[in-house]
């Protein structure tokens, strides 16, 4: 039988006033759709922390 896992996302937000409602990380005004394109070109979470404190 397969299991299935929920994820809770806490981290991620979306607010239609905050970036017209795209998911965001919660209190930041940076985008999921940013963090993952900047993952996918090859940059460390280290340097997107220091990129994006």
């Amino acid at each position: 039988m397969e299991k299935k896992i929920m994820l809770t996302l806490d981290r991620i937000t979306s607010n239609p006033v905050i970036m017209n409602g795209k998911p965001c990380i919660r209190g930041k005004r940076i985008t999921v759709w940013i963090v993952l394109n900047l993952l996918a070109n090859g940059m460390s979470k280290a340097e997107i922390l220091e990129d994006y404190p």
